[in-house]
């Protein structure tokens, strides 16, 4: 067969299979990258106990190193109504792990030169001009004053831009406003929450001070009027089908309804139950709309691409997404001293900054010695985790568990360089 025969073989076959599939995070043996694999079996053996003892229902652990997973694990189960087993390829509700998703998102159309951090948010969402804001502390009325500034772009991501979440989170005058005008109500776009916001007052005022809130649901809002498309439709075509997150979606079809998990609570006994069923999740509402801080569904496989992404300063596979020196501003502290520590409710971080859409550490904590310096990361409510240690070339995602191995796991570092 000759050189043009075999072209046209080739052309024929790739007519008919479609686009190659990006290859898939390679593997290794934990000492092939400088990791004990004795000590990462502890973090394994943690997550067993965790399970025995009726605290999780089941977790999956993905741990990579210089770019090479070295172990990733799945114990228990996810539906303790059904007993099927937690997989490798379960697919999990992210909640807040949406943020980071959608402030990468916002940066694309920043490096674009369609947004710019310091922008004031009306600019692009006029029914957020003017906004008020409540000067009267946690308790008692309502006092509102008029905002020393408007909120900036950047402000939304990280989370000092005055808005709050509901009384679920915090008790204050404004969060019970939230409740009563329905901020979160399913079905509700982002368009109609953010004209709801733009009729109540700022908790604080816009600037320096974290606090945690609604304010990547906005920026996601911010994405889609810049765009000029739907917030659900940008992340697919900008981010998940670029690095190959094939299960990552603000609702799951009903060919993989079989692998969602469900979301797990406790009784008034203290017992593991289940809270939200994947048979009738509102997750299976193909039309609901997408929010910017919470809604998406993932696995730990196309999570971990994304962190792969970020640890690779904006590219994998050669596909890049964001230039390295936007992953770079993103994951530097961009609050002033006295906006540290950040907190979520009534929980204070000590040690801990923000970048643009992540946690940053700036300064090691004697009741958390297993933090690093330097290391990123964000979290959800049904116990979904991510961080990434630029100095240790490592990142985590785990489900069911988290912040309990990080010690565990960077004890497993022997030789910082090994397998680079």
């Amino acid at each position: 067969m000759n050189v043009k025969s075999c072209a046209l073989l080739v052309s024929c076959f790739l007519w008919f299979a479609g686009p190659l599939a990006a290859a898939e995070m390679p593997t290794a043996k934990p000492e092939e990258v400088g990791l004990s694999a004795a000590e990462l079996e502890k973090a394994r053996a943690a997550v067993s106990q965790l399970i025995k003892e009726g605290k999780v229902a089941g977790a999956v652990v993905l741990v990579a190193r210089h770019g090479k997973i070295v172990l990733f694990d799945a114990q228990g189960v996810r539906d303790v109504s059904s007993g099927k087993p937690m997989e490798k390829d379960t697919i999990l509700r992210l909640y807040s792990m949406t943020k980071p998703i959608t402030t990468v998102a916002a940066m694309i159309l920043f490096e674009k030169g369609l947004l710019h951090l310091d922008d004031p948010v009306s600019k692009y969402l006029p029914e957020l001009k003017g906004v008020k804001v409540h000067a009267g502390g946690a308790g008692g009325e309502l006092k509102l004053v008029a905002a020393s500034r408007g909120m900036s772009i950047r402000d939304l991501m990280r989370h000092t831009s005055g808005l709050t979440y509901g009384s679920w989170l915090e008790k204050t005058p404004v969060a019970e406003l939230y409740d009563k005008h329905k901020i979160m109500a399913p079905g509700d776009t982002l368009e109609k929450t953010v004209a709801k916001r733009g009729k109540l007052p700022l908790v604080q005022q816009p600037g320096n001070r974290f606090h945690y809130g609604v304010s990547t649901d906005v920026l996601g809002r911010v994405v889609e009027v810049v765009a000029k498309k739907n917030l659900a439709d940008f992340v697919r075509e900008q981010i998940f089908e670029p690095l190959d997150m094939q299960d990552t979606a603000y609702y799951v079809p009903e060919k993989k309804q079989e692998r969602f998990g469900a979301t797990h609570g406790r009784n008034p006994e203290g017992k593991l139950i289940v809270i939200d069923s994947p048979a009738k999740s509102p997750y299976l509402n193909k039309t609901a709309p997408p929010f910017g801080g919470h809604g998406l569904v993932s696995t730990a496989r196309d999570y971990a691409r994304f962190c792969q992404m970020l640890l690779n300063k904006g590219q994998l596979d050669g596909k890049r997404i964001l230039q390295e020196k936007t992953v770079a501003l993103m994951t530097t502290n961009q609050l002033p001293k006295e906006g540290i520590p950040i907190g979520v409710g009534a929980l204070r971080m000590e040690g801990f900054g923000f970048g643009l859409g992540f946690y940053v550490r700036l300064a090691a904590d004697k009741k958390n010695p297993g933090d690093r310096v330097g290391e990123y990361g964000w979290g959800g409510a049904a116990s979904t985790y991510l961080w990434v240690s630029p100095k240790d070339d490592l990142f985590v995602v785990a489900a069911g568990i988290g912040p309990e191995l990080k010690p565990l796991i960077y004890a497993a570092i022997e030789d910082p360089k090994k397998g680079h």
